[in-house]
C-alpha cells in the first residue's frame, strides 16, 4: 500500500512539475526590436541580429513594415511635445524598418546593455551603438526599456497570430 501510495505521489509531482515546465515557457520574458533606418540603409540588420542569436534568445516575431506619424505618435509618445519630434517622424519614417520579438530569460536588460546608451558617441564599444552608431538618433535600433514598455511595444507591432512564442526548441 505504502509503495501504491509513493507511487501515486510521484506522478503528482511529476505532472505538476510538468505544467510548471510548460508554463514557463508560455511566460518567457519578451522585448521588441526595432532596425532604424540607419542599420537598414547601412546594411547592419544581418550583423546585428547575429549577436542577438549569439546570445540564444530567440526570434519570435519579425517583420518588415513602413511606420507612419500615427504608429510613431504612440512609440514616442513621451516625446511628442519636444522641439525635435518631428525629426524623429521623419527619420523612423523615412525606409522601411525591421520589428522583431525577441524572446529569452532576462532578456529585456541584456539587450539594453547589449545595444548601449542612446548617444552612439558615448556608447561603449562592444555594444551595438558603440561600434555601429553615429549618435542619438542615428543609433541602429530601438529596444525595449522595460518588461511592461515591451508589452506594450508587442502588442503595438505585432498581432497575435504574428507572433511565435516559444513552445518548443529544435534542438532538444
Amino acid at each position: 500500500m505504502m509503495k501504491r501510495l509513493l507511487c501515486i505521489f510521484s506522478l503528482g509531482l511529476a505532472l505538476v512539475l510538468g505544467c510548471l515546465a510548460e508554463q514557463e515557457e508560455e511566460f518567457m520574458e519578451q522585448t521588441v526590436v526595432i532596425f532604424k533606418p540607419d542599420a537598414m540603409a547601412q546594411g547592419r540588420v544581418g550583423a546585428i541580429l547575429q549577436r542577438f542569436e549569439e546570445m540564444h534568445f530567440r526570434i519570435a516575431g519579425i517583420k518588415m513594415m513602413q511606420l507612419d506619424e500615427a504608429i510613431l505618435r504612440k512609440h514616442y509618445s513621451h516625446l511628442t511635445d519636444k522641439p525635435f519630434f518631428g525629426d524623429i517622424v521623419e527619420f523612423m519614417s523615412s525606409t522601411p524598418v525591421v520589428v522583431m520579438v525577441l524572446e529569452g530569460d532576462n532578456v529585456v536588460e541584456e539587450v539594453r546593455e547589449m545595444t548601449g546608451v542612446t548617444d552612439s558617441k558615448l556608447a561603449a564599444k562592444g555594444t551595438i551603438r558603440g561600434d555601429f552608431g553615429r549618435d542619438k538618433s542615428q543609433n541602429m535600433i530601438h529596444a525595449s526599456d522595460s518588461v511592461e514598455g515591451a508589452q506594450a511595444e508587442v502588442a503595438r507591432f505585432f498581432k497575435p497570430k504574428e507572433l511565435f512564442p516559444n513552445k518548443s526548441s529544435l534542438t532538444e
